[in-house]
């Protein structure tokens, strides 16, 4: 399956500006705006979602989507819990592939399971997994699976993080290719704090919900050990300027804090070009749009806001998006310009893209 965009000017778009407005943190002293090119918005794979994308060594995307056929499927044709797609090529003119599970995907397979959190590091691909029974224990546990074949087969670690531990939906720090331009030996990993799943969404129950008070935690394995239960450590604060770990689960501290929530889904990426880490999440309610976009120069902070927005793509898409993240593939060697993955709910619940770009300040 081929997809082919035109290349577009910047000039000649009508982009919305976004700035940030109510955020618990203050506004980035770095990046000055960021433009979001509507005109290039591209829907595929309806009735799939979620969509995390990691960077491989064979210079391939893979992602994962949940509840659907992937590409060329649909909500009922092609179905399954989970799956994993290879993307090749450009952002305007690429390539998807369904590798595991999905319609026609090379394998098949029966795992229940959704993910939020993709990564290839030296070859291997690694995949944070929740939501195994949504119907009895939603967030009752979090497991990591990995795959040595490019998503063909995988296979889970033997040990999982739980509800019991304040632990919900982790996501990986994806680098750059193959985990190249890493700031150290580690891979880390952010932990949504559990705090309800008990929400409402169109006037009913629904335990998909932002997490209120918000908070973000962060653990650190050194890249060869991922598979490793007591080899991760846990940010524990600064003191004097030194970064603190404990190697105890429940002696973590945030990262991140939003007295408005986050979501129960995140992302983060380390742009290379900007020097940056950028945070993608959700705030104040679910499914609404409601996107935050913070960055900060090193992995636990300190953060500033790039976008803090309520019923963002409004006029443009419905107003029920909940996941974002970016490209490192299909951003520009200086960072400044990129491409968005999101998804959402009916409509949006689907593989979007759109193009865009950072305005820094002078």
């Amino acid at each position: 399956m081929k997809m082919k965009i035109k290349s577009i000017c910047f000039i000649a778009l009508i982009a919305g500006v976004i700035k940030a407005q109510d955020s618990p943190y203050p506004t980035s002293p770095f990046i000055k705006d960021i433009e979001f090119l509507w005109p290039t918005h591209l829907r595929l794979a309806t009735g799939s979602d979620n969509w995390p994308v990691t960077w491989a060594d064979d210079d391939n995307q893979y992602t994962v989507w949940g509840d659907g056929g992937g590409f060329g499927g649909t909500n009922g044709i092609g179905r399954s819990s989970m799956g994993v797609a290879r993307l090749e090529d450009d952002w305007h003119d690429f390539k998807a592939t369904n590798i595991w599970g999905g319609y026609q995907g090379a394998y098949s397979h029966q795992i229940s399971g959704k993910s939020y959190g993709i990564l290839c590091v030296d070859a291997d691909l690694y995949m944070w997994v929740g939501l195994f029974d949504p119907k009895n224990d939603p967030f009752g546990e979090v497991r990591i699976a990995y795959s040595q074949d490019h998503g063909a087969h995988w296979s889970f670690a033997p040990w999982s993080w739980t509800k019991s531990e304040l632990v919900m939906m982790p996501t990986f720090c994806n680098y750059g290719k193959n985990y190249q331009d890493s700031r150290d030996e580690y891979v880390y990993s952010y932990l949504i704090r559990y705090q309800s799943d008990e929400g409402h969404y169109e006037d009913k129950v629904d335990w998909l919900n932002c997490q209120k008070p918000g908070m973000i935690d962060l653990a650190r394995v050194r890249k060869d050990m991922i598979l490793d239960h007591a080899a991760y450590e846990f940010y524990a604060g600064i003191t004097d300027g030194q970064v603190l770990w404990t190697k105890n689960i429940m002696d973590r501290k945030p990262v991140f804090e939003n007295p408005d929530g986050v979501g129960w889904c995140m992302n983060v990426i380390y742009n290379v070009g900007l020097g940056r880490y950028l945070l993608t999440t959700e705030h104040t309610e679910t499914h609404r749009g409601n996107i935050a976009i913070f960055e900060a120069p090193e992995p636990w902070g300190p953060w500033s806001t790039v976008c803090y927005q309520k019923n963002w793509g409004e006029n443009h898409i419905p107003l029920n998006t909940f996941y974002w993240n970016f490209s490192n593939k299909w951003s520009s060697e200086d960072g400044k310009t990129f491409s968005l993955i999101f998804t959402g709910r009916k409509e949006n619940d689907s593989f979007n893209t759109i193009r865009g770009k950072f305005i820094l300040r002078e």
